[in-house]
């Protein structure tokens, strides 16, 4: 048998299966995007709008796959500003109906709309009035009927060759719910900051820090006055560690910079010691604490830098930050 797996025409079947599926939930989903244009869009602003009035949380629930897609659906939720949980129906018949509160909001999932399980959440939001909002692909279901906002999915083949594995329906839920949660997003004016604060952990954490979190402040600057000394400079570079020093003028704004290729093209042409401002570069590249670290180590890959001085609006250097400092959060 295991000689028989790997021919050519097992290949080209397998091939052609996983087109055949990949190409079924695309139908899937351009089929849900054509239901948004007319009531289906108008039904899921109306959840939206229900949503952001509500005070409490949006309570999630789902059995088998719809269960699954439901949590993905409820994390995404979270991590982006909508307060969310999942609750397992058959968990919630034994004494989980005590996590849902009045002020809450149920996001129901079932494809056919007739999972028994979900028999007891629903008359329980009906009994103590809680919005009761279906995902579904039949609004005549137990569900469906049931709710104040179904959110009728389209009926499409599943990508399952026996009609019976959830694909196609799974992928248009899970969409459902990530169309729902960038909506809800936008509308609370949920930032990258506000967004790094539910993932400070990971590459995704250390793409959301910025300028300011990574900097090193304070006495660990390297700077020296316009009136110092090249030999003061070069103290300031070798003690700091960054291989290179700020210059700035009697305000403390910066005016100036002295890296070791300053220094090698001052030596070259015959200056030993004198004013710094004589061997500086007069034009330094500085950044706004709130720079994005993508964007820091974009900068410094463009200018072939190893370091960048952070100032505030003044011109002030408030911190410095060197490719080790990104390299250490993890960002590449």
């Amino acid at each position: 048998m295991d000689g028989l797996a790997g021919r050519p025409d097992d290949e080209a079947r397998r091939r052609a299966t996983l087109r055949r599926t990949v190409a079924l939930e695309a139908e899937g989903l351009v089929a849900l995007d054509a239901a948004m244009e007319g009531e289906l869009g108008d039904r899921v602003l109306a959840v939206v709008e229900l949503i952001l009035r509500g005070s409490g949380r949006v309570m999630v629930t789902g059995m088998g796959k719809s269960g699954h897609i439901g949590r993905k659906i409820t994390a995404t939720l979270a991590s982006t500003g909508t307060p969310s949980h999942f609750v397992h129906p058959a968990e919630a018949s034994h004494g989980d109906l005590g996590m849902i509160r009045p002020e809450d909001t149920v996001l129901a999932l079932s494809w056919s709309g007739e999972a028994p399980e979900l028999a007891d959440i629903i008359s329980y939001t009906r009994r103590f009035d809680v919005p009761l909002i279906a995902i579904t692909s039949r609004d005549s279901s137990a569900l469906g009927s049931a709710a104040d906002h179904c959110l009728t999915l389209p009926r499409m083949p599943e990508a399952c060759p026996n009609g019976l594995a959830p694909t196609t329906s799974t992928a248009m839920q899970l969409a459902m719910g990530d169309a729902l949660a960038m909506c809800l997003l936008e509308a609370r004016g949920f930032s990258p900051a506000d967004f790094r604060e539910f993932h400070p952990g990971g590459k995704l954490g250390a793409r959301l820090k910025r300028a300011r979190d990574l900097m090193h402040a304070a006495g660990e600057v390297p700077l020296v006055t316009e009136q110092a000394m090249l030999a003061e400079a070069i103290v300031q570079m070798t003690s700091r560690r960054f291989g290179v020093t700020g210059i700035v003028d009697s305000t403390g704004r910066i005016i100036g910079i002295l890296t070791d290729g300053d220094l090698r093209r001052a030596f070259q042409r015959g200056f030993v010691n004198g004013p710094v401002a004589e061997a500086m570069n007069r034009r330094p590249l500085t950044v706004p604490p709130d720079t994005l670290a993508p964007d820091l180590l974009g900068i410094m890959n463009e200018r072939n830098i190893t370091s960048i001085f952070v100032v505030d609006e003044a011109g002030v250097p408030v911190g410095i930050v060197h490719l080790h400092d990104l390299l250490r959060t993890g960002i590449v």
